[in-house]
């Protein structure tokens, strides 16, 4: 029998990464927006804290398990922004290009290059869960200044991998969730949740 739980995000292409990562177990998902759950305030400064606040949110608001991600890109030159806010780094309601046009530009005669995406991953049994399970991963790489790669979503085309000389966007969906840092929290969340019987305390 599958156990349901509540994706707290109403980001289409997370909602693609999760899909493909939890498919092998019986986890059956429900996306936020399916569920007519608002999106979460995310006021805090570090991506734990805006996890667990979306989780806490969609758990309320569901009563069931919910499953949140916090994650954006930390560039090493900017002092680690956009970080949290890398979803409106160049605004509220702004596109992707947008914000990939103002990390170039903001970029521009910078000689370090480095950067990071990290993802934070909280899962809660309920909305006032005191235990609940939290990740936080990082996948290492640098900004390029002009895109490649057709897959995947967000900084992606601008995020190169030296070792593999590709960028995010230029994996296929299934080489990208191997290695990178939503994927990596996935399969360290699922090796917790293996050894914590985590749902068999749930209120669902």
């Amino acid at each position: 029998m599958s156990q349901r739980l509540v994706l707290a995000s109403n980001n289409p292409g997370k909602l693609r990464e999760f899909a493909d990562l939890l498919k092998p177990f019986a986890i059956d998902v429900i996306a936020q927006g399916s569920l007519n759950i608002p999106a979460a305030d995310e006021p805090y400064n570090s991506f734990v804290e805006n996890a667990l606040a979306k989780a806490r949110h969609a758990s309320q608001r569901s009563s069931l398990p919910a499953l949140a991600d916090d994650s954006g890109i930390c560039v090493d030159a900017l002092g680690g922004a956009p970080g949290v806010r890398s979803a409106r780094f160049a605004g509220e309601h702004c596109s992707d290009e947008d914000n990939n046009q103002k990390l170039i530009a903001s970029l521009q005669g910078q000689q370090n290059r480095r950067a990071h995406y990290v993802c934070a991953l909280v899962l809660v049994r309920n909305a006032t869960d005191a235990e609940p399970l939290i990740v936080e991963t990082r996948w290492d790489g640098e900004i390029i200044d002009t895109p490649r790669g057709a897959h995947g979503f967000g900084y992606d085309p601008y995020f190169y991998h030296p070792q593999l000389g590709k960028t995010a966007a230029e994996l296929s969906p299934e080489h990208k969730n191997q290695i990178s840092h939503r994927g990596q929290a996935l399969r360290e969340l699922m090796d917790q949740l293996r050894r914590s019987h985590f749902f068999t305390n749930s209120n669902a």
